[in-house]
């Protein structure tokens, strides 16, 4: 492929991360919100939120597989449709204040994501070995349009008529389908599929069980299931210390954007520092995310907390995910890819449902403080493959 070609077929991933990732942000500044709205035991706030996580973690081997047999572009469309549906649905759970209903459209938002975390290994297949890095880290600054767009759509969303919440899903299907239409124009190589078949590829527990595999993926795991029980549990917490819906979704969108835009630099970074350089300051960055939770409850805190809480995934995600992708040839791209990601999701699933009781058990001080020893034994774990086998 050539150079203006691939970077042209990067900026309609990066497109379509940015619609998906508006999506994403919705759901998770509402989805707690909308859970309390319709239900009345405050242990089930955040099952809209959970339920999305499941549809991914259930989804993410079937969008594999069909990929691996349709084509990357084929089965993002299809993932699209998924997000469009589910839109749909969880508006009509909002309108018959149905818990179950706006969990199920939730479920469907999240095979649509399921399908979307591919977006970044796509980038990888159609970029040559020097731009790679970059173009993984330029499909996440799509992530930047989500951050202005996915809180604005959720006020926009609260002021026009319906029951709370009801517009703010119906405008998400309407994004859904957006992103099936800039999907359109993605073009992939052509021996993407013949490339796969042809290659023999190595057992399964070989590839997941090499020390570098593990490295990336409990890496990048650490960093997106911290970021998620700290942003789901977000909103509830301000919410709960007298912080308005408007304050709550001004923090998400600051947290939003700095989870993205450092991807412009990420890449770079990579390239001169290494990915395990970046994966350690992203395990500091969470640390002080922490530490700046136990500062207070005012609307200061949470904000420098949840900054910190995006610039910190930024590092240990798109390190990973990097580091990722020298482990595996093109033969096994499918299950390594989906293997990740399913592992990733599975404890996102874990974090964004247990938000919600943490939060009530313990309160927003108490909860951020049990990531410390998280935060630490996956330091300690990189820091020893870094040691062993040498600085990357």
């Amino acid at each position: 492929m050539k150079i203006g070609e691939m970077h042209r077929q990067v900026g309609i991933l990066a497109s379509a991360q940015g619609l998906f990732q508006t999506v994403s942000v919705m759901v998770m500044t509402i989805g707690g919100l909308a859970g309390a709205q319709v239900s009345d035991n405050p242990l089930l706030a955040t099952l809209p939120i959970a339920s999305m996580f499941l549809g991914t973690a259930l989804c993410m081997f079937p969008a594999s597989w069909v990929m691996a047999r349709v084509g990357r572009r084929n089965g993002f469309l299809l993932g699209a449709g998924l997000g469009m549906i589910g839109g749909l649905t969880a508006a009509m759970g909002i309108w018959v204040s149905k818990l179950a209903l706006l969990a199920t459209g939730t479920f469907f938002i999240g095979a649509y994501q399921a399908f979307a975390q591919f977006y970044r290994f796509a980038a990888s297949e159609l970029a040559n070995p020097a731009f790679r890095p970059k173009a993984i880290a330029l499909v996440l600054t799509g992530g930047i349009v989500a951050a202005l767009l996915g809180p604005e759509l959720t006020r926009l969303g609260a002021q026009l008529p319906g029951p709370g919440y009801f517009a703010a899903f119906a405008l998400l299907a309407a994004i859904a389908l957006l992103a099936f239409i800039v999907l359109l124009y993605l073009k992939m190589p052509k021996s993407e599929l013949t490339a796969t078949r042809q290659e023999s590829a190595r057992p399964w527990h070989v590839i997941v069980l090499q020390p570098r595999y593990l490295v990336a993926l409990i890496g990048a795991t650490t960093g997106y299931g911290v970021m998620i029980l700290a942003m789901t549990a977000t909103p509830l917490a301000m919410i709960e210390h007298h912080h308005s819906f408007a304050s709550a979704a001004g923090v998400i969108q600051l947290h939003v954007l700095a989870m993205f835009l450092p991807s412009f630099i990420t890449g770079s970074l990579i390239a001169r520092f290494g990915s395990l350089r970046l994966m350690m300051a992203g395990i500091v960055l969470l640390a002080l995310h922490v530490a700046c939770t136990a500062t207070g409850t005012g609307l200061t805190s949470f904000a420098s907390a949840l900054v910190l809480l995006g610039v910190g995934w930024n590092f240990l995600f798109i390190g990973g995910t990097s580091l990722l992708t020298t482990t595996y040839s093109p033969a096994e791209q499918s299950r390594a890819q989906a293997t990740n990601d399913l592992v990733i999701f599975i404890v996102g699933l874990a974090c964004s449902f247990g938000a919600g009781g943490l939060l009530s058990l313990l309160g927003w001080q108490k909860m951020n403080g049990l990531l410390l020893p998280w935060l630490a034994l996956t330091g300690i774990f990189i820091l020893c493959y870094w040691l062993k086998a040498g600085k990357q």
